[in-house]
């Protein structure tokens, strides 16, 4: 009987032990990581095993790590300005190459300190197809490799711009800025917040938009005698309208000369010039005739061509026509609209009649001292302010008659 208790009391003593071990292992506490090898072999860390990312028994637990890559891996007609980046959340950044697929030129791309972050430095460009080859690091090591492509806008949505007049040119304080676009701008707002346009003189302007392909800029008076008008242009990656993209960046600067004023009077037959509001020239001149008056208002001047040939048949003149005059050549002409308004040396059947008469087919004509006067000292941008005709002002778009817009007409959009 008392070897029966003895043996009840050692096995009850056993039950014991065995049942704390259990609870330090159920209350996961440093009994669980410090048992004795009798009580089964130990539980490994989550360090040592790569394909625990969950709560469990072991510490310490890894956070997923959680990558971001712009372009998205495919995407097309990928925006060349947006930003190529990629971001590691929970690990790191080891490596990135970024790459064109066919020359396999690399663009530059800096990490950030934390290695978290990784953003190109190099701009992208059009019509081309990047690969991405990156390597990350979770929290304990655990290495991934990964390589994505994607491609930029086509050829068919970069869109291209011109700017008259050219940067450097100097021009007079009446030429308007023109932009002409390559494709159809819809999203003209962002355009205009792209082209920021200064001067020298403290002027502010505004776009007057002709068309969805061409915008003209000038102030509300004429440009501020020998200034200087910049133009910064960051165009590239502005989205113009359905997917038309912007290729450039640019900066224009546009020297303004004298304030240069020529004001041809029809009804009195004389033309009279300003330098900076000073008295500088008088002459006597023919100009319109009652079938073709001289275009009224203010007409800046276009180009020069020391010999023009004028054939009548481009205004619409026939064979028959009293008014036809076939085909001649003139002297000294500076142009006024594109529709064939010059100031040149009158013919020589016209010069007896300069300073009585008008007879022209709406040029102005001036003796040999004048017109070669005006095309030597005058030049592009300077102004020629036409009073006393009949006609109407040319077309703005004849030319660069914006001047005869009225400001809160131009201006509003």
């Amino acid at each position: 009987m008392q070897d029966l208790q003895m043996r009840k009391s050692r096995k009850g003593w056993k039950i014991g032990l065995i049942s704390l071990v259990c609870l330090g292992v159920v209350g996961g506490g440093v009994g669980a990581a410090t048992a004795p090898t009798w009580a089964g072999a130990p539980i490994e860390s989550e360090a040592q095993s790569p394909a625990r990312t969950t709560q469990g028994l072991a510490a310490p637990v890894v956070q997923a790590m959680e990558l971001g890559v712009t372009p998205t891996d495919g995407a097309a007609q990928v925006n060349p300005a947006a930003p190529a980046v990629i971001k590691v959340d929970h690990g790191s950044i080891k490596s990135v190459a970024l790459s064109d697929s066919v020359s396999k030129a690399a663009v530059d791309g800096v990490i950030s300190a934390d290695r978290s972050t990784w953003t190109a430095a190099g701009a992208l460009t059009f019509a081309t197809s990047y690969n991405y080859d990156f390597t990350v690091v979770d929290g304990v090591g655990r290495i991934t490799h990964k390589t994505q492509t994607f491609t930029t806008v086509p050829a068919s949505h970069e869109a291209d711009a011109s700017v008259y007049p050219r940067s450097g040119q100097k021009v007079g304080v009446g030429q308007p800025l023109q932009i002409t676009f390559s494709e159809p701008v819809t999203n003209k707002e962002a355009v205009e917040k792209a082209l920021k346009i200064t001067t020298t003189a403290g002027q502010v302007g505004a776009f007057h938009w002709y068309s969805d392909t061409m915008v003209r800029y000038r102030p509300e008076t004429f440009w501020a005698a020998n200034s200087t008008i910049t133009m910064d242009m960051q165009l590239f990656g502005v989205d113009l309208g359905k997917g038309q993209i912007g290729n450039f960046n640019k900066t224009i600067t546009i020297p303004i000369g004298d304030k240069k004023v020529m004001v041809a009077d029809s009804a009195n037959f004389v033309a009279d010039v300003y330098i900076n509001d000073q008295p500088a020239q008088h002459f006597l001149a023919t100009m319109g005739d009652e079938r073709f008056p001289s275009a009224s208002g203010f007409m800046p001047l276009m180009d020069k061509q020391r010999y023009a040939h004028f054939v009548a048949a481009s205004i619409g003149l026939k064979p028959g026509d009293p008014a036809n005059y076939g085909e001649l050549d003139v002297n000294y002409a500076t142009r006024l609209t594109n529709s064939g308004e010059f100031i040149h040396q009158a013919t020589d059947s016209a010069v007896p009649y300069i300073g009585k008469l008008n007879l022209s087919h709406g040029c102005i004509g001036l003796n040999e001292a004048g017109a070669s006067w005006v095309f030597n000292n005058m030049g592009i941008g300077d102004l020629v302010q036409v009073i006393n005709s009949v006609s109407e002002p040319a077309a703005p778009t004849d030319g660069f008659g914006d001047w005869n817009i009225p400001w809160a007409q131009y201006a509003s959009r």
